[in-house]
């Protein structure tokens, strides 16, 4: 008896005999019950089957019977076997078995899936605890800055001695926190104070931390020394600068500019003459503000006129004209034959900007060889300081030239040369050779110019 019920808990197991027993075939209806009748065990035993019997709701009687050859004992045994050991052709095995893999992939996927979990919980759990150990130095460098700074101060207008920073420059991170308030404090100081605080610098060897950090090959620790050595105005690590200066990497290059200028006090553009790289517009206007923030001393731009490097010659024409240099007129006027089309163009328009007027014939002699752009900022800058010698060469552009922005400002040019320029352009009015009303007309209108 205890077989046939371990028989039945299977099948109930298996929610549908036909699972353990592929061969019995069973047909209810959707609402039908099941109901197993066990007859006796001699009956069975004489007989080898098992009469299963379903009664729906619409009195549908249906009966399957199974018979076979096989001892039900070995049947159950199998059964067991095949469901809990995963072995076999059950179909709860199927319902796992997807495609036709083996268990030990699922199992793989599982286990990927698990330490996918572990990893995941323990990343978070690292990020947490860095996050934590961040605020905390964040908040213990805050306390330091305060701290040394007050000290500094103090040490400079007080009565704290070197001896009471020793300690603090033992420490390499208490250390580089000291070096940066020193740097903060310099910005602000002059003269004896500013000199006291080298001293300090130096007697703490921090010296040589930023000189360290300006042969560095990493950029970024290099522009760090670099901002270090300028401020305390110490120059053991120029010949690094110098390097840096021709850089392929534009910001190292830049802060190399900015420590030259700053720690050579007789010539702060002295690094000019050794720059061969481009030197960019960005850099142009930084080395500008430069000077207008500090006062540095303005030197003479004319002598890098003649640098080969066409972008300081750029420089140099745009530092005359801002500072009004026109004591550089000859040079100025010299570098209108330069080879570069961008350095003529800006010479051109300097000319005109500075009134060099004795750059007007070599403009006029140059006129038909230039380019476009060239040509018509030749003619604004005549027309920037008129000159009645010019207005020939001006009616000769309205005559001869097809381009109406050029005629216009030809006419323009002429008109700047007051009554007499005015009087020009009446007669090229009633001119009967070409028709000049329209463009003579549309500059003589005050109510447009």
């Amino acid at each position: 008896m205890i077989r046939y019920t371990l028989l039945l808990i299977l099948s109930l197991l298996s929610a549908n005999v036909g699972w353990a027993y592929p061969s019995i075939t069973n047909y209810m209806t959707a609402e039908a019950c099941v109901h197993v009748v066990m007859e006796s065990p001699d009956y069975i035993n004489n007989h080898h089957k098992i009469q299963i019997s379903s009664v729906g709701p619409d009195t549908l009687k249906t009966s399957t019977y199974l018979t076979d050859t096989i001892d039900i004992p070995e049947k159950s045994t199998s059964v067991v076997r095949n469901i809990f050991f995963f072995k076999g052709e059950s179909r709860w095995l199927k319902k796992i078995n997807y495609s036709d893999k083996s268990i030990a992939f699922i199992t793989a996927l599982i286990a990927a899936i698990m330490i996918s979990i572990a990893t995941m919980i323990i990343l978070l759990v690292i990020i947490l605890m860095n996050r934590r150990r961040m605020e905390k130095e964040e908040l213990l460098h805050l306390y330091l800055m305060e701290k040394y700074q007050s000290l500094i101060i103090n040490y400079l207008f007080g009565s704290a001695s070197p001896e009471e920073f020793r300690s603090i420059a033992s420490d390499t991170h208490r250390r580089q926190v000291l070096i940066d308030q020193m740097i903060d404090v310099s910005i602000y100081l002059k003269g004896d104070e500013s000199k006291k605080l080298v001293s300090l610098y130096k007697l703490l060897s921090l010296d040589k931390d930023s000189i360290t950090r300006a042969y560095s090959h990493q950029w970024h620790k290099k522009i760090k020394g670099f901002r270090e050595l300028a401020f305390m105005n110490i120059n053991d690590a120029n010949s690094a600068i110098y390097k840096a200066l021709n850089s392929s990497n534009e910001i190292l290059r830049m802060e190399a500019q900015i420590a030259l200028v700053r720690l050579n006090d007789d010539n702060p553009f002295e690094f000019l003459s050794h720059l061969t790289s481009h030197f960019s517009l960005w850099e142009q206007i930084t080395l500008h503000e430069l000077i207008i923030q500090h006062n540095i001393p303005v030197p003479s731009f004319q002598k890098w006129l003649t640098s080969p490097n066409p972008s300081v010659v750029i420089f140099a024409l745009r530092m005359i004209r801002e500072f009004k240099q026109k004591e550089s007129e000859n040079d100025v006027r010299e570098t209108l034959m330069h080879p570069d089309p961008a350095v003529r163009y800006l010479a051109v328009q300097v000319s005109g900007d500075l009134d060099m007027r004795s750059t007007l014939e070599t403009m006029k002699d140059m006129y038909k060889y230039q380019e476009y752009n060239i040509c018509l900022e030749i003619i604004k800058s005549m027309g920037k300081m008129p000159d009645i010698s010019m207005m020939g060469f001006l009616k000769l552009v309205i005559d001869k030239e097809d381009d109406v922005q050029l005629q216009i400002e030809a006419t323009k040019a002429i008109h700047n040369n007051g009554e007499e320029g005015v009087i020009a352009l009446d007669k090229l009015m009633v001119s009967k050779y070409k028709n000049y009303n329209i463009i003579i007309k549309h500059v003589l209108d005050r109510r447009i110019f």
